[in-house]
């Protein structure tokens, strides 16, 4: 047993303990005999560093997976790396922008630069792996994966080939977010919507019969140039008589015509909508509702976003090339200079071109450019069929969202899913596995030559160009992770058709089937066997933000191409936020950097933060100083093994409680066995925040503050006693169960104490998860120590409100009082005068004058205090601090009685108003108790 340092310091013990785990194989799944248990982390981008963000996840993910390790499961946890196309992308076009001279992606040939970005990802794409290390995350590093690995590239090609042969995937023209700056599509995630200052112009349409006008008001009045139709509401009577006839667009002059659509809100604006399917998402779901057919919608903007001609050829040719910002300066002008721009008079009478607004304008993430929707062909997948079995999993339970309230959300986008578009104008990727002919025929085939097969001899084919969207080959993550490969799966049921959960999986190949092996070369388990067992994985923890993009895919994959659920359980949590609930980002300078946390406060603290404040369906504030307590918890921990080190408790020898005689360690073991318990239950429930604070409060208060205070043996003559035989046997197993119970939460430390209260035949991260065992429990052991507890807080907090100074040695004695109670006091007697600093003796003391009361069950102990404090003076005192309280408390509670402050006030603002309230309303009725124990 080494003796341990005077001081804690997280920074000595996290590196060497981690590379001792790793080195010696702890995260491998090593036990085949055992139940296997599974969870995949979400791959963090191949080009990211660890954020806050990672930080909550990973956390969350490494205690149930050390969780299930203790409890003497299979566990593996699969780590791997996304690929991160657009990202990885743009950090090696960075790079070669800033070489000397500059260099274009369009300079190299598509084979050197996709070796120019595997090179940097050799070299550099390894970063968040080791920060994940820092964090303390048992992975499976030694089969990381990755979704460009050779294996999982080949599963990715054959989910592409079999999809499109099953008529699930398809090519389509249809609109897409798309990012100029890039020149690609992009998904809804990496569009930024921002609030910016623009415009709304009204403008006058003639009708082409030369009846008249029809007013519409846009924010884009560029897009004109593309309009197809003006909406307006059928039940519109100023209207009706419209529907059907035309409108002679300004500047191009082409006809349009009226139509109807429920697109059009009598309420807003004239009530009239101009449609441009090509450039609006709203309007392309009108114009198809009217009848247009995609090929036919215009597009008035190239791939950079500058205007081109139309197939009428109606666009003036000055116009063509420009920007949109460009266009729509031109534009207005021209609408101004002939009369159809309508001025916007303010509420001074002054006349502008337009009237002023907040607009959402949507942003590309990385390319910081406007995001056009733009009518182009890529490729889809019908999520729509995919969808029905996923929605049915989690209808009938297969799937249990936690919190359940995200069910709802998820129903509603599942059952309104549009095709998700899965191609991307990239160069790194998955290349899409189709070939054109001459004709723009595609020929889909996971090989060129399978594809010339499909075409026939002599016709030349022409490799799509295009890469897969990263969120298709992740959806694969739960099963191509661990060695599928897609050459052996059960087939489809019916053309086109997912499965439900009536064909779901009925035994799941658990128990002793063997633990796959995969490797990073894809070599593994074949995949008729659900990969040995891992799959479905256990459960998956996901933030609510990648619900759609990412979970509910794995869903579609999985239960199509698996003929089950990825996985049983998907935990949802929250995002963390700046300590004033703001979101963070890098342009409002609150982002908090978890490495510096670490750096600061240690791993463990950090982690322990995430899971005390975790709670379901509620978001994170960081606060620091939160992180800070949690570093001294560990401290306290600390010296709470330097004491036993120093009174000769050493490492239990068993994993039953010893047998205990004095009640103060039959109530400690009851405590523990209480504590277990509860982390248990927690845990089950995956409440993140109910476990730690159950660790917490049995570590800090139940057995640092008050049992090692109540074994501590007393001091004689200057001479320190020893620690009773069975109390240094208790104490040691209880601090065995403790850091058992804790280590998911904070590994490092309690590895480190572990190996440090004497010789041990295994490591604390393979030790076994404690039995809550009922045999040991003592209830009237429990009672005595929880009345001698009860009784010491009292005096304590008395001795406190009443200022009688901490040394102060109080007699005093007992009124009304019962055997039990005259028992306990002689019982506990020493601890009593230890910790709180009273004794009682019939033949000393003054009875009469004025006391302090403190009734317990069974009596009261009355303690005179006429000659230790000033009585008058501290009723005086009480009396004006209660006054004070309740003035305030008051105030507080006519604030928010106040329906104008609590509808107006920033919630920050009126949720500290709450807590105010509720700290002086606390603080004047602890000062009501104190004047009363003045008699």
């Amino acid at each position: 047993m080494s003796e341990l340092p005077k001081t804690f310091d997280p920074a000595s013990i996290e590196s060497r303990w981690y590379a001792h785990w790793e080195a010696s194989g702890q995260f491998r799944p090593d036990r085949p005999n055992a139940e296997p248990w599974t969870i995949v982390n979400p791959p963090p981008n191949v080009t990211g560093s660890l954020h806050i963000g990672h930080a909550l996840d990973n956390t969350l993910q490494d205690i149930l997976t050390r969780h299930a390790r203790l409890k003497g499961k299979d566990a593996l946890w699969v780590v791997g790396t996304d690929h991160a196309g657009i990202a990885t992308q743009m950090v090696v076009e960075r790079q070669m922008g800033a070489m000397s001279p500059p260099q274009k992606r369009t300079d190299l040939s598509r084979e050197d630069f996709i070796a120019k970005v595997w090179a940097w990802k050799e070299e550099s794409g390894g970063e968040i792996t080791q920060q994940l290390r820092r964090l303390g995350c048992s992975m499976d590093w030694a089969n990381e994966r990755f979704t460009m690995d050779e294996g999982f590239s080949k599963a990715v090609l054959k989910v592409f080939v079999d999809l499109h042969k099953q008529g699930l995937l398809y090519r389509d023209k249809r609109l897409v977010n798309w990012d100029p700056g890039l020149g690609t599509a992009i998904s809804d995630l990496e569009v930024e919507t921002r609030e910016i200052k623009g415009s709304f112009w009204h403008l006058r349409y003639p009708l082409a019969d030369g009846s008249g006008f029809i007013e519409v008001a846009t924010t884009r009045p560029e897009t004109m140039l593309a309009d197809m139709a003006v909406a307006v509401n059928a039940s519109d009577a100023r209207y009706t008589a419209l529907i059907g006839k035309q409108v002679k667009l300004p500047i191009t002059g082409r006809l349009i015509p009226i139509i109807a659509d429920d697109h059009a809100d009598p309420e807003l604006g004239s009530g009239a909508v101009k449609i441009t399917p090509g450039h609006d998402f709203n309007d392309f779901e009108v114009g198809k509702r009217a009848g247009m057919a995609a090929g036919t919608m215009l597009n008035m903007l190239d791939a950079r976003a500058r205007v081109v001609q139309v197939s009428d050829g109606l666009i003036p040719a000055e116009l063509l090339g420009l920007t949109t910002a460009e266009a729509r300066k031109a534009i207005v002008a021209q609408l101004k200079a002939e009369g159809f721009l309508i001025a916007h008079v303010d509420k001074d009478g002054v006349e502008h071109d337009a009237e002023p607004r907040t607009i959402q304008t949507p942003y590309g993430d990385r390319s910081g450019v406007v995001i056009e929707p733009w009518l182009t062909d890529q490729w889809y997948v019908d999520a729509k069929t995919l969808a029905q079995p996923a929605i049915e999993a989690v209808r009938v339970g297969a799937i249990d969202i936690v919190p359940k309230t995200w069910e709802k959300t998820f129903f509603n986008w599942m059952e309104n899913i549009q095709p998700w578009c899965v191609s991307r104008q990239l160069w790194w990727g998955h290349q899409i596995p189709a070939w054109f002919g001459p004709d723009g025929t595609p020929y889909v085939a996971e090989t060129e030559a399978e594809a010339q097969a499909l075409a026939g001899a002599g016709v030349a084919l022409t490799r799509d160009p295009d890469v897969l969207d990263t969120w298709f080959s992740s959806a694969l993550w739960p099963f191509a992770t661990l060695g599928w490969d897609g050459t052996s799966y059960p087939s489809p049921s019916g053309e086109g058709q997912g499965v439900g959960p009536s064909h779901l999986i009925e035994t799941d190949a658990r128990g002793a089937a063997p633990h796959p092996n995969p490797s990073p070369e894809g070599e593994g388990l074949a995949s008729g066997s659900q990969l040995g067992g891992r799959y479905p994985n256990d459960v998956l923890i996901s933030g609510f933000d990648i619900l759609f993009f990412w979970n509910a895919r794995m869903m579609m994959q999985g239960l199509h191409f698996m003929k089950d659920v990825p996985f049983r359980t998907l935990y949802l949590h929250g995002l963390v936020r700046a300590a004033d609930g703001a979101k963070m980002s890098k342009s409002k300078g609150n982002v908090v950097n978890p490495l510096g946390l670490i750096d600061q406060y240690g791993a463990d603290a950090l982690r322990f933060f995430m899971a005390a404040m975790e709670s379901q369906g509620r978001d994170i504030k960081m606060d620091e100083k939160r992180v800070e307590g949690y570093r001294n918890f560990a401290t306290k921990l600390w010296n709470a093994a330097r004491f036993a080190q120093a009174n000769g408790i050493v490492a239990s020898t068993t994993l039953e409680a010893p047998r205990a005689e004095l009640a103060v360690n039959k109530w400690i073991i009851a405590e523990t066995i209480a504590t277990v318990q509860q982390v248990d239950l927690a845990l089950a429930d995956y409440r993140f925040d109910g476990a730690a604070n159950a660790i917490y409060q049995f570590a800090w208060s139940r057995f640092c503050d008050w049992y090692l205070e109540l074994i501590k043996p007393q001091m004689v003559d200057d001479v320190r006693g020893q620690i009773d035989d069975e109390s240094k046997a208790v104490a040691g197993w209880v601090l065995d169960q403790i850091l058992v119970l804790l280590h998911p939460f904070m590994p490092f430390i309690t590895e480190e104490l572990w190996h440090a209260m004497g010789p041990r035949d295994h490591d604390l991260i393979v030790a076994q998860w404690p039995m809550a065992d009922a045999r040991s429990l003592d209830p009237e052991a429990s009672r005595e120590v929880d009345w001698l507890i009860r009784l010491v807080q009292e005096i304590r907090t008395a001795r406190t409100e009443l200022n009688i100074p901490p040394g102060q040695r109080l007699i005093g004695y007992s009124e009304n009082a019962d055997a039990t109670f005259n028992r306990r006091l002689a019982d506990n007697y020493d601890a009593v005068v230890r910790m709180a600093r009273v004794s009682w003796d019939a033949t000393e003391g003054q009875r009469g004058g004025p006391c302090l009361r403190v009734p317990m069950d069974g009596g009261t102990l009355v303690i005179p205090i006429g000659n230790v404090i000033d009585l008058d003076a501290e009723r005086t005192r009480l009396t004006k601090a209660i006054a004070a309280a309740e003035k305030e408390r008051d105030a507080l509670a006519g604030r928010l009685g106040n329906a104008s402050f609590v509808e107006r006030a920033k919630p920050e603002a009126v949720e500290k108003a709450k807590a105010d309230h509720a700290d002086k309303a606390a603080e004047a009725a602890r000062l009501q108790a104190a004047l009363g124990r003045l008699g």
